[in-house]
């Protein structure tokens, strides 16, 4: 399985508003819930009105469309990581997952990832 690496740090914050956020970004995730209003996207777009904010992330994605029939792919590489006591925050879209890490562990998650059999892109 391939894994393409996200060239950009990454910010998980909380905002109030959507029009707190740049929709014209080219890349950007918003989870709303009745309960909060998240964004995960490039630090430098980070919202001035950021509720709450977590800067220093690093990610990757899965390379490819993955058809909804797949299982436990998210799964394995969390495993993998969790087996190397490294946290991940993951986002899946229509069509992959993405996976981010801290950036102080992301030299070593790829490490681990590649030893288990991934290709990094």
């Amino acid at each position: 399985m391939e894994l393409k690496v996200i060239d950009y740090k990454l910010s998980v914050c909380k905002v109030k508003e959507l029009s707190d956020i740049d929709l014209t970004s080219d890349f950007y995730f918003i989870g709303k819930t009745d309960e909060e209003l998240s964004l995960v996207c490039k630090t430098e777009d980070v919202p001035l009105e950021s509720v709450e904010r977590d800067d220093g992330w690093r990610g990757f994605r899965i390379q490819g469309v993955l058809d909804f029939s797949l299982i436990g792919i998210l799964s394995k590489i969390s495993g993998i990581l969790a087996e190397h006591k490294i946290g991940i925050f993951a986002v899946s879209t229509y069509n992959t997952d993405y996976i981010l890490v801290k950036e102080e562990n992301f030299d070593r998650a790829l490490e681990a990832l590649i030893s288990e059999g991934y290709t990094v892109l």
